[in-house]
């Protein structure tokens, strides 16, 4: 089987070990995904067969690109062969990486091929091997090198080398990324870009800088406890996953040893100096001091008696790690100790996401592998655009929940891929501590406290003036706004945030009242109601009302109608509105037929630019044989994009069968029809979800302020 010739494919090789080839993977891949319908993912030589009993662990790397949403490949599908087949025979392995990746990419539209890693082999030659794979399977190079302790020169050397290399083996170069650059005087990301600037005019090479992040390289606790041979003693087993971000050896004074603390380090100490455990996790109560990322007890010792019981007594979060291990080996082999970019940690798989979106030009790369536009529109594509545009006008939005962990992981992911400026309601100190104790950065965030003086105050004041008419009070008032919905719906509406996003853990109507109360309804749309965005495999539906107005009279089906066109078309879809009901045309009466017929008149008097059918059937609004039939000559009917229901009941019911049968992705609920945006989230929400809603938020406050 061969695959199809309009299939594009992008070996990803390195002249070296450690480049960072994960990171510059997971950005091709971001960049593929939201191009192309169907992408694979393929190593070409790996330590791990892609098959047979008794496997070790599997190729992390490999594994982590596996799982990315546009990916639908087994992993037993995705492995060439081992180091051992091509120390064996080349030539035999090599016809058998070609037969397995065509055997893949017959079922893609695009392949990230990554080379090897340099587990098992030193020397030259596996670059060149490297290079045979891709002129062998057609497809060109994306060359990364380091400029990890490198001078601009020595980078540069090594390029022309490699490329040199790649080109003797007629591989394809299509560009180079150097990654892991330093930032000391003389080899920093501008002086290695200086240095090949030539490369690219003499070459048509582009070349793309992507500087050194320590955070990628950071192990997790977790790892830490593995490579030391430990035990978890005490503490939150979720913490394992957190990164220590430095290594201290606790011999010293406890006196010294508290000033050398760092959020995220690990304290490596002799179990027998019961002194500094009971100091650090002493520390690690106090707010003003930092948070450690993880105690590691050497010796064999551990406290015992009445110590004992005061260690546990003090229930600490951070993991206390138990080993056998001497402190100088044991801090050696922590040392050593290097971290990667897996599916376990989302912070990493964010943090290298942008560093590839800042510092690489994914258009000129698509464009260098002839990656055509888009015909269709997947999920993950209207994902990604999404945040494009969100990132486009960067706006400010208020999450009022920040003691859920979901709201504080989804604002790490917002905040690394730029996606908003935010601020989060609750208490400093609780938030950042607990942002810390997840691994989660969020110093970009602004964390404000609901019963913050001066904020409550000026709330007070304003929606006392607002409510006045309703015999409000500012002493009553002061009340009403330390709610954390109504602290943020005063933060919209006093332009201190552009948006807000909740509902995580309130209901629906706890989130959006005081929205209608301040921030209120749109000139001429009398009705707040809601939309989902229905991602089809290749397409995007818009479905309203499905979660605010239980039984709409037709002036409001009205509402909705062109409250969801608006809404269509601020998110790309061209709005042709299908005005839902049991009957089509003229075949049926009654007075629920009799609303969306009136609804739809009414649609046409207010806005006879718009594309409107009603009354109408589903299937005679998305099937064109049935339309033909039903409704012939209608320029909505068979091709509808906006769907307005008759009922709550029925949007509700319909937005989740096709939800769960046709494997659609629901955005949503978008609340519509508000002067300014707020959105509700389900409390089952997950943290994608959150970080989507916090997208749609942000592009909705682009166009409120345009």
């Amino acid at each position: 089987m061969t695959a199809s010739p309009t299939v594009r494919s992008l070996v990803i090789a390195s002249p070296e070990g450690e480049t960072g080839k994960s990171t510059v993977a997971l950005g091709v891949l971001d960049l593929l995904v939201r191009q192309v319908q169907r992408v694979g993912v393929f190593r070409a030589v790996s330590r791990v067969p892609a098959a047979g009993p008794d496997l070790p662990d599997r190729d992390y790397v490999l594994e982590m690109l596996l799982d990315h949403d546009g990916v639908d490949v087994p992993y037993e599908d995705a492995v060439g062969v081992t180091y051992d087949e091509v120390h064996a025979d080349p030539e035999a392995a090599l016809s058998r990486i070609v037969s397995r990746y065509h055997a893949m990419a017959a079922h893609c539209d695009a392949v990230v091929v990554l080379g090897t890693d340099y587990t098992d082999v030193a020397g030259p030659t596996e670059l060149s091997f490297n290079a045979r794979i891709a002129a062998n399977l057609g497809a060109p190079v994306l060359l990364v090198v380091s400029g990890r302790e490198r001078t601009a020169d020595a980078v540069r050397a090594l390029a022309e080398v490699s490329l040199a290399e790649l080109r003797a083996n007629h591989a394809q170069p299509v560009g180079i990324v150097v990654n892991r650059c330093g930032t000391q005087p003389g080899s920093g990301p501008d002086d290695v870009r200086a240095a090949l600037t030539d490369l690219r005019t003499e070459e048509d090479l582009p070349v793309w800088v992507i500087p050194e992040e320590p955070f990628l390289t950071a192990p997790t606790v977790g790892q830490l406890l593995e490579a030391v041979d430990g035990v978890l003693a005490l503490g939150d087993p979720e913490l394992l996953t957190r990164e220590a971000l430095d290594v201290l050896v606790g011999a010293m004074s406890f006196e010294h040893l508290l000033e050398r603390l760092s959020d995220g380090a690990v304290v490596i100490t002799p179990g027998d100096r019961t002194d500094v455990l009971i100091g650090l996790l002493a520390a690690q109560t106090a707010p003003t001091f930092p948070s450690l990322a993880g105690i590691v007890l050497g010796g064999g010792f551990y406290p015992e008696g009445r110590t004992a019981e005061l260690v546990a007594a003090l229930e600490p979060k951070v993991p206390i790690i138990r080993t056998d291990g001497d402190t100088y080996p044991v801090a050696r082999a922590a040392a050593k100790t290097r971290g990667r970019v897996s599916r376990a940690s989302t912070r990493k798989i964010d943090t290298a996401r942008a560093l590839f979106e800042k510092n690489v030009d994914g258009e000129e790369l698509a464009a260098r592998l002839d990656v055509p536009p888009p015909q269709v529109v997947t999920p993950l594509m209207f994902e990604y655009r999404l945040i494009e545009r969100a990132r486009e006008e960067r706006r400010h939005v208020v999450l009022p929940e920040g003691d859920d962990d979901r709201i504080l992981r989804a604002a790490s992911t917002v905040l690394a891929r730029g996606i908003a400026d935010l601020t989060i309601l609750g208490e400093e100190t609780a938030v950042r501590g607990r942002a810390t104790e997840l691994g989660l950065d969020l110093e970009a965030a602004r964390v404000l406290s609901t019963t913050d003086p001066e904020s409550v105050e000026r709330f007070s004041t304003e929606y006392a003036r607002l409510r006045a008419h309703k015999g409000m009070t500012v002493e009553r008032a002061r009340e009403v706004v330390t709610d954390v919905s109504y602290f943020g719906t005063m933060m919209v509406h006093l332009g201190l945030a552009d948006g807000m996003v909740s509902g995580a853990a309130h209901s629906t109507a706890h989130t959006i009242r005081p929205s209608f109360e301040i921030i209120k309804t749109q000139p001429g749309v009398s009705s707040v109601s809601s939309v989902f965005l229905m991602c089809l495999e290749d397409r995007v539906l818009v479905y309203g009302d499905c979660a605010v107005i239980p039984d709409p009279t037709a002036e409001e089906l009205a509402d909705i109608a062109i409250s969801s066109s608006a809404t269509a078309t601020q998110f790309g879809v061209a709005p042709r509105i299908a005005m839902l009901s049991y009957s089509t045309g003229t075949s049926g009466s009654g007075a629920d037929v009799d609303k969306v017929r009136t609804a739809t008149a009414l649609v046409r008097e207010r806005r006879p630019d718009l594309d409107v059918e009603g009354p109408i059937q589903y299937d005679a609004a998305v099937d064109a044989s049935v339309a033909a039939s039903k409704l012939p000559g209608s320029d909505v009917a068979g091709r509808a994009t906006v769907f307005v229901f008759p009922d709550l009941n029925t949007g509700n019911n319909t937005y989740k069968a096709v939800q769960r049968s046709a494997g659609a992705v629901a955005v949503g609920p978008v609340l519509q029809g508000l002067n300014k945006p707020v959105n509700d989230l389900s409390r089952g929400a997950l943290v994608q979800d959150i970080v989507n809603t916090v997208a749609i938020t942000a592009i909705q406050a682009q166009g409120a302020t345009r």
